[in-house]
């Protein structure tokens, strides 16, 4: 007999949720995690709102409802990624408190909260390393003469941000065919596929090694 879960979608604007742009994508991979891993969804949520600022839970009553309908039914609450629920480690943590099981559909079913903690952590810091960057890019334009200001500044913000975005698209298109090679050869796990990078002494598009985490978001970002 399937088991039931609550699936819980979240686009981040008023646009994405009018366009469904994201939407269907994760109600696509929820669809399918379900179907392969024995579940049946017994409801479905969706919120279009942000997941920033402290008071992120008070402004999401799709999630609190979803949380409820967690515990009438005692059952886990199901997104297709971690960022659905937030990037914010405390808001996280403060999730964990609710004593509703969470499952991320592209982490598998069996990843307790102690690794969500730390895939949460993770993105945290990509998204502070990545404010860093920009502020660095900025600092250079700035030094080379270019005013800051106005339509300049957000000119030299996207500047900034576009040539990140084009170094980080180069690196996973170079990375993609050993994903792919890695992945015709056995390991199929997030985790297993980041082992195999780290020993191959492949390094991320920041130097550093691979967690489950950095290999999905390289495979989000080649579909």
């Amino acid at each position: 007999m399937a088991r039931p879960i609550i699936s819980y979608c979240r686009v981040s604007t008023k646009a994405q949720g009018r366009s469904g742009l994201g939407l269907e994508a994760q109600q696509e991979a929820l669809g399918r995690f379900a179907a392969s891993e024995g579940f049946d969804i017994a409801r479905e949520f969706v919120e279009v709102e942000t997941g920033k600022g402290a008071d992120a839970l008070a402004r999401r009553p799709q999630l609190v409802a979803a949380l409820a309908e967690a515990k009438r039914r005692k059952c886990p609450v199901a997104v297709a990624k971690l960022d659905r629920l937030s990037r914010d480690v405390h808001f996280i943590s403060g999730l964990m408190a609710e004593r509703v099981q969470f499952i991320v559909a592209e982490l598998g079913a069996d990843v307790d909260p102690f690794i969500l903690h730390l895939f949460a952590a993770l993105a945290e810091k990509e998204r502070a390393m990545i404010a860093t960057r920009t502020r660095d890019a900025l600092s250079r334009a700035k030094a080379r003469g270019v005013k800051l200001g106005g339509p300049k500044l957000a000119d030299a913000r996207k500047a900034a941000a576009e040539t990140i975005e084009t170094n980080a698209d180069r690196h996973a298109a170079n990375v993609l065919p050993i994903i792919r090679e890695i992945q015709k050869a056995g390991p199929r796990s997030l985790r297993a596929i980041a082992e195999a990078l780290n020993a191959r002494g492949i390094a991320t598009a920041r130097g550093g090694r691979w967690q489950a985490m950095t290999v999905s978001n390289l495979l989000a970002r080649m579909r």
